[in-house]
């Protein structure tokens, strides 16, 4: 983001960077820098603490008031609270199918409950949720060894829809255990290592590596931080 932000200076656009990485912020030297202790992937700090967030957002604006680069320091650390995630998921209903298709069958109800109470979704870049199984029906072919060229994935572009197949386990996970705001990375560790859908996703991402299939199809299917 440091260095996004001379981009956009540049082309004569203000910008205020929350910095969770000090010394990085620092190196690169964008004009008008908040450095905050929070834990990552939570840029305003307290989730759910609307008070709190303002009060990082108010001093993040009145950087913009300086007449030269400016470097401060949010005076509350946050520590990180993230504790592993749990979420218990459906029993096995169709023993035909394949796992990770019969669970996010299974999750269909908590999805649509969520959706009804929040009004909104993150679900939709590529597929429709309807979609998912079928989505997670092809990936499932993959990582058997199918090639990716003769077995069309809905949607079509894999980034977007291990998006929205990631966003639909998120926002059903979060309607089951109740909204307890897990860290990105708690959740993602619960995704790919306990769901079927996240370890489906791993082993076709790794079978479209060993087809060579084009770099950007296979490596961006995955949060950054799992190599």
């Amino acid at each position: 983001m440091s260095t996004l932000a001379h981009v956009f200076e540049d082309a004569g656009i203000a910008t205020i960077v929350l910095a969770s990485m000090a010394d990085v912020a620092k190196k690169v030297g964008p004009p008008r820098v908040l450095a905050c202790e929070f834990p990552l992937g939570r840029p305003l700090g307290k989730p759910g603490d609307a008070a709190f967030q303002h009060q990082v957002l108010r001093q993040a604006f009145n950087l913009l008031e300086a007449d030269e680069p400016i470097f401060e320091h949010f005076p509350e650390v946050v520590e990180s609270d993230e504790m592993p995630m749990a979420c218990s998921l459906p029993p096995r209903d169709d023993p035909n199918a394949p796992p990770a298709v019969d669970e996010a069958r299974g999750l269909i109800s908590a999805y649509r409950r969520a959706v009804e109470r929040k009004g909104v979704t993150a679900v939709g870049r590529a597929i429709e949720p309807e979609q998912i199984p079928a989505a997670l029906d092809t990936l499932h072919q993959w990582a058997q060894g199918a090639a990716w060229k003769d077995v069309e994935l809905p949607g079509k572009n894999t980034v977007a829809v291990c998006h929205d197949i990631r966003a639909y386990y998120l926002e059903a996970a979060l309607e089951l255990v109740g909204d307890l705001a897990p860290g990105s990375r708690s959740f993602d560790a619960w995704f790919y290592e306990v769901t079927e859908a996240g370890k489906t996703i791993l082993e076709a991402r790794r079978s479209l590596k060993t087809q060579e299939a084009p770099f950007p199809f296979w490596f961006y299917m995955v949060a950054g931080h799992l190599e």
